[in-house]
């Protein structure tokens, strides 16, 4: 939800964050309206109690005669302060349904445009050159017995596979070095229920445009996470929060499902794009004032990873059109892959300022000791899909894969995975 303030007081900013966005203008207007209405029957539902209230002093101190004459009155009354209370519950819920639907303000600076019109900020590595032809993941993976994509698609369907042998391992790793980094940097570490309440999954903001993606059980009425921000972010939810010694931190490891709609036909091939996979996410409650320092920390860290495991990489500032609703801010980490001959995602990290916040009714106290919306920010430290970039980028003549140094305690000392 956006700040109720900025709505009224700075509409024009709120429009210009959605013409950037490529979303609907109209939607400000029509929350102005509907807040005025809601305060209008708020205001005569107010009224009408407190005139019923006077009304019911009167009764009680009328003489009993005169009583009898008075209940039609009071009837009356009720009647239509009951009516008010419905009106002004109605208005509430429609200005909620429609402010509801516009999206985080985004930061001045982020780029206007959709997915392609985003900003390079650097270029980190050198790309790999090889003197033998490269095999893509899925061959390294399945030659190195690294997965098994076949039986996968057996049991489950499309875009199901099982990390066996070294693949399993490797993922262990990978995940393991992550969170012994972000121990290291101080956050709390979690594994989080991957099931969660639809108001857990709509305060985060994922039932907008993108419900399409998350798996939904009717009969349960829960949702299975795509990423363990959202129960990170459910965490403390209606809770007041003391940051006086600063942000509170959490790391949560966690499987995650997404459906993957409107993919049909892009990364059939291998596990770039899964319905299933493994994630050690980064989520931070801090003070907004100190959101945007704590965003470029969580970009560091992402960095210092991608280092760690030996990776080229670029980051990209995500146009407003490519963002999620509740990101007013995004940056993205792309690896370089060879045979694709071009950089694809291994992590994002969003600053969501208070949208999420609002939604979830997380607050803290300032230095008055009033109560106001916390800042959320979400970052990814390790995924599945960073084995596709090793195992091409670290691949050898011989069909092995070199693997990275600060790997290699977590593997036993390995210093390659070998054809079987």
């Amino acid at each position: 939800m956006i700040d109720l303030q900025l709505l009224r007081e700075n509409p024009d900013v709120v429009r210009a964050s959605q013409r950037a966005r490529g979303s609907d203008e109209n939607l400000v207007d029509e929350a102005l309206a509907a807040d005025a209405a809601r305060r209008e029957t708020i205001g005569r539902f107010e009224k009408l109690r407190a005139e019923q209230n006077a009304f019911g002093k009167k009764v009680a101190s009328a003489p009993k005669e005169q009583k009898a004459a008075l209940v039609a009155q009071v009837q009356e009354l009720s009647a239509q302060v009951k009516a008010a209370d419905q009106a002004a519950k109605d208005a509430d819920a429609t200005f909620t349904q429609i402010a509801g639907r516009i999206q985080n303000v985004i930061i001045d600076g982020v780029p206007s445009g959709g997915e392609d019109d985003f900003v390079v900020v650097r270029e980190v590595g050198s790309i790999p050159e090889f003197d033998f032809e490269p095999k893509d993941h899925t061959d390294l993976g399945e030659s190195l017995k690294l997965f098994d994509i076949a039986r996968g698609t057996k049991v489950s369907g499309a875009r199901f596979y099982y990390l066996t042998g070294m693949g399993m391992r490797l993922e262990l790793a990978l995940m393991n070095l992550a969170l012994d980094q972000a121990l290291a940097a101080g956050f709390t570490p979690m594994i989080t229920p991957t099931l969660v309440r639809p108001e857990i999954m709509a305060g985060t903001g994922f039932l907008g445009e993108h419900s399409d993606e998350i798996y939904y059980l009717p009969a349960d009425e829960l949702y299975l996470t795509g990423t363990s921000e959202v129960a990170l972010a459910g965490y403390h939810s209606g809770e007041i929060l003391d940051l006086s010694r600063g942000p509170l931190r959490y790391a949560g490891w966690s499987t995650c499902y997404r459906r993957e709609a409107g993919s049909y036909g892009k990364d059939t091939r291998g596990i770039l794009r899964v319905h299933q996979f493994n994630k050690l996410e980064m989520f931070v409650y801090t003070n907004p004032a100190e959101a945007e320092a704590e965003h470029e920390r969580l970009l560091a860290w992402q960095e210092e990873m991608l280092h760690k495991v030996e990776l080229p990489y670029r980051v990209i500032d995500t146009a407003a059109g490519d963002l999620g609703s509740s990101a007013a801010r995004k940056f993205d980490c792309e690896a370089w892959v060879p045979t694709q001959g071009k950089y694809r995602e291994l992590t994002s990290t969003s600053n969501c300022t208070t949208y999420q916040a609002r939604r979830l009714s997380t607050r803290y106290r300032d230095g008055q000791g009033k109560t106001q919306p916390v800042a959320t920010l979400n970052g990814t430290l390790a995924t599945t899909r960073w084995i596709v970039a090793i195992l091409e980028n670290h691949q050898q003549a011989d069909g092995s894969v070199r693997i990275p140094e600060a790997l290699r305690p977590y593997l036993g000392g390995a210093e390659t995975i070998e054809v079987p």
